[in-house]
């Protein structure tokens, strides 16, 4: 099943975004290696591809799990997460319709 990931930020999170990202980064990639990972990025705060020193309001992943206390569960234990740059993280079963 997909699920959607959706990661709210603490104002002024750039910073700590920025010191644990290599190890988000790291997590997706192994989503992405086993084929679990439809996408991830981030929310920009300005309505630019790089939002510079304005950041981000959050992120959106989404990716396969095999349950949602599983999708829950990858989620908790993100950097993003256990660091403090997400306040709120709300997990939600997703139907992709397009693009087939």
């Amino acid at each position: 099943m997909l699920y959607a990931i959706v990661g709210k930020d603490v104002p002024d999170s750039l910073t700590k975004r920025l010191a644990v990202r290599s190890e988000h980064v790291a997590r997706l990639q192994v989503l992405q290696d086993k084929g679990s990972l439809i996408l991830a990025g981030p929310f920009p705060v300005a309505d630019a591809f790089d939002s510079g020193a304005s950041g981000f309001s959050g992120s959106l992943i989404v990716a396969e799990f095999d349950t949602l206390s599983d999708a829950e569960a990858w989620a908790q234990a993100d950097p993003y997460t256990t660091t403090g740059v997400y306040e709120e993280v709300i997990i939600k079963p997703f139907r992709r319709i397009f693009p087939t």
